[in-house]
């Protein structure tokens, strides 16, 4: 009679421990992952819930057709829509090579004073390589096609 009892407590207190441990393994993931939770935005959300100027966060849509202005030296004005907002960015530095109206692009940088301030652009000419969070946003505002296969 002593011995399941002493069975069925070790058996509770390994329940226990490996509930702590789950618990506690969470708690850490989730803390090294808080930078990394938020870090895409669309434009409707940024306009929704704009983000502190020293966040960064990665921005994605298209870039609006007639919006790109190549300014003085190398900084590049140019706008980015989901279809339901449109928010300014600027850039200094080399556009990629597929950067073009009307395409899918990625911005990192930070939300300054009403204007997206991108330390880095990323740009596909394929709309099959857009990133999945792009075309969720796209889609969320009725603008996305999808591609002809």
């Amino acid at each position: 009679m002593a011995m399941t009892g002493l069975k069925k407590k070790r058996r509770i207190q390994i329940v226990a421990l490996a509930t702590v441990a789950l618990a506690l393994s969470t708690a850490l993931i989730g803390y090294a992952m808080r930078d990394g939770i938020n870090l895409f935005r669309a434009p409707s959300q940024i306009i929704a819930e704009p983000p502190q100027p020293n966040e960064v966060f990665r921005i994605g849509g298209l870039v609006e057709e007639g919006s790109i202005q190549r300014g003085v030296g190398e900084v590049i004005r140019f706008s980015v829509t989901d279809g339901g907002a449109s928010i300014p960015v600027t850039y200094t530095g080399v556009l990629p090579d597929l950067f073009e109206e009307n395409q899918g692009m990625v911005g990192q940088g930070k939300f300054i004073n009403g204007v997206f301030e991108a330390s880095e652009i990323l740009a596909k000419h394929d709309e099959t390589y857009m990133p999945k969070e792009v075309v969720d946003a796209l889609k969320a505002q009725g603008v996305y096609q999808e591609p002809d296969a």
